[in-house]
């Protein structure tokens, strides 16, 4: 059955009535376009579709030129005259004629935070009301949008078939497969100094500030509490063993040296052009790569990759930036941090905290809420018994409001006030180094992607795509970190980028899975994880259609020295409805990511609570709990381990 034409659309028909020619085909000087729901591929109006917020998008998307008013509002006319002037069809929805008005005004509104009209968006771009619509046109800006992207912009010819903006983990992925294909690719990246100087080479964050000097650092920590170990096994240590921060960060930092060098001399061996220069798009195709003297080159490509990742955000109060450092810093601070005061409850905050601690270091962990929001919160908050029983200290449910210098040093001293989150007690302590780790920004606000049309979350700043990393703009692709809704991991870009360039340049049409990757947070007891949390599961499944089946388990290496007796802990959910289908894999434990990376591919092949009681354990080893999984969590049985088998 078809659908009746809304009243918006009968309104603009009669007022484009008087101006078509011969034939009904629109006359030239008629540039009113007429709106129209989005329909599914039947024919029949989709609800999913047609809400007033997807109806609303639904046009912006599809228009050059979109202006929303009301027919009483006078200031539009001038807005009207303007785009008839310069010959550009626009499309005009009055929303108190419109059917659903009050619901589009609603939609509207949530948008853009504005109440008032008129409201035109020019290429997908909201450009603002009256005022600035005639101030963009004044300055050249609105002319500049129009043309964007349009065929009477592109080059003739292309230096480059794919320009790749950062040199990250998964950009470089990308870059190596396309080579693969004798495809000529350049690689722009450059990294912006932290407000305290620190800069890296090539590789992104993962290789130089993220997850290798990490691991290291915590593999220090590591053997430190072996060292305490190993006297229960018969090694005479002695009773004072101390920890050298410089020799520990020069040993990290020739690592990553090497890493560096070697992506540079893979990517000479693949004939990919690198540049060390910041990449902004200037207009469709064309980019933008200026290096650190301010020399300024312009290249165009056929098709971009933007791969540039997410830097630490910042508090935003006095101090924070003169005093505080990041993890950006952390990795190769030339002095021993000393008294640390870390901030922020994501896993970058408690992996540091752990390894800080687990050098010998006094740590304090500022936490506004909950400890590793969009993780299974019953694992969090066992991740953070652990940290505090192992002397760990926690400040709950507060956040700075200054940073203060007590006196200059390497490491020197810091005043840090904070105020509580639900009253208006403030606190103040001292500390030596304040590490802030409260969430990442995407690299994506300062590269020009509104010369070209590609369209920001304005929120985060990340990069709506298709299931196949396409931006909104056809020849622009996005990976990483960067992307809207996706996890934030350095193999899921690799992934990705590898992929997509197989899609583009080769006859494959495999998409990226970003379900069920496993995932690893090297806090002092590892955490690692597949699949869903248990309150994600709740929410997707309903309470009564699953189940969990859990256990405590202590690691034979730890009962000599008996140390944490029963820390350590297994959980898998499981969809009842469906074979009991394992849907989220958890456990804490040592070595959690070597246990969990050989689950993660059973959990693709999509394992059940059956197989895994099938399955013969390795004896003695933590990974084997998972075979012998018989307590459901909501029968309330005990789950403490007391022996083998």
């Amino acid at each position: 059955m078809g659908c009746s034409k809304s009243k918006e659309a009968r309104v603009a028909e009669r007022q484009a009535d008087g101006k078509r020619g011969r034939g009904g085909r629109r006359a030239a000087k008629d540039h009113l376009f007429s709106p129209t729901s989005p329909e599914n591929s039947t024919g029949s109006a989709s609800t999913a579709l047609t809400g007033p917020s997807a109806q609303l998008q639904a046009w912006i998307d599809s228009h050059s030129e979109v202006t929303l008013s009301k027919s009483t509002c006078k200031r539009y006319t001038e807005v009207k005259k303007l785009f008839k002037s310069i010959s550009v069809p626009y499309f005009l929805l009055e929303l108190d004629q419109a059917e659903n008005g009050r619901g589009l005004e609603g939609a509207l509104c949530e948008l853009t935070l504005k109440t008032d009209v008129p409201v035109v968006f020019v290429k997908r771009r909201q450009l603002g009301g009256h005022g600035p619509t005639l101030k963009a046109y004044q300055e050249g800006r609105l002319q500049n949008l129009l043309k964007m992207n349009g065929p009477g912009d592109l080059p003739e010819s292309y230096d480059y078939d794919l320009i790749i903006v950062g040199g990250g983990s998964g950009g470089l992925a990308a870059a190596k497969e396309a080579a693969k294909y004798d495809k000529k690719v350049m690689v722009l990246d450059f990294v912006t100094p932290t407000p305290l100087g620190t800069r890296w080479g090539l590789g992104g964050t993962c290789v130089n500030v993220g997850c290798i000097p990490k691991k290291l650092m915590h593999q220090a920590a590591l053997l430190g509490q072996a060292l305490r170990d190993s006297r229960n096994y018969g090694w005479n240590v002695e009773e004072i063993v101390k920890h050298d921060w410089e020799r520990m960060t020069e040993a990290v930092q020739n690592h990553i040296g090497s890493l560096n060098w070697g992506y540079r001399v893979a990517l000479r061996e693949k004939k990919v052009t690198y540049e060390n220069a910041y990449g902004q798009f200037v207009g469709p195709h064309r980019i933008k790569a200026t290096n650190n003297k301010g020399k300024e080159k312009i290249y165009s490509a056929e098709r971009f990759l933007i791969a540039t990742g997410e830097r630490p955000r910042y508090l935003g109060i006095p101090g924070d930036k003169e005093y505080c450092i990041s993890s950006d810093d952390l990795f190769s601070l030339p002095y021993c941090p000393g008294k640390t005061l870390v901030v922020g409850a994501s896993y970058v905050a408690l992996e540091c905290a752990g390894f800080l601690a687990g050098i010998g270091l006094d740590v304090t962990v500022m936490v506004r809420s909950i400890l590793l929001r969009g993780f299974d919160q019953d694992m969090a908050n066992k991740i953070g018994e652990h940290m505090e029983e192992h002397g760990i200290k926690f400040i709950r449910q507060f956040v700075p409001i200054k940073v203060e210098q007590i006196e200059a040093g390497t490491p020197g001293r810091l005043r840090v006030v904070a105020k509580s989150t639900d009253s208006d007690i403030t606190i103040e302590g001292e500390y030596n180094t304040v590490l802030l780790a409260i969430g990442r920004d995407a690299c994506t606000r300062e590269i020009g992607l509104e010369n070209v049309g590609v369209k920001l979350n304005e929120q985060t700043g990340k990069i709506p795509v298709t299931d196949e990393e396409q931006t909104s703009v056809p020849y622009i692709y996005a990976i990483g970190d960067v992307l809207e809704g996706k996890l934030e991991l350095t193999p899921v870009a690799i992934q990705a980028g590898r992929l997509l360039v197989r899609r583009l340049y080769g006859s494959s049409t495999v998409k990226c899975d970003y379900e069920n990757v496993p995932t690893t947070v090297f806090t002092p007891l590892e955490y690692g994880a597949c699949g869903l949390s248990e309150e994600k599961a709740v929410e997707k499944f309903g309470e009564e259609n699953i189940e969990v089946y859990h256990s405590h388990f202590w690691p034979l290496e730890w009962t000599i020295p008996s140390r944490d007796n029963n820390k350590c802990y297994a959980k898998i959910v499981c969809n009842i409805k469906d074979s009991e289908r394992v849907v989220g894999f958890h456990v804490l434990g040592p070595n959690a990511g070597e246990v969990t990376q050989g689950f993660a591919a059973a959990l693709k092949c999509g394992l059940t609570k059956d197989q895994l009681d099938g399955t013969i354990g390795i004896h003695p080893v933590c990974a084997e709990v998972f075979t012998t999984l018989s307590v459901t969590k909501r029968s309330g049985e005990n789950i403490l381990q007391t022996g083998c088998g």
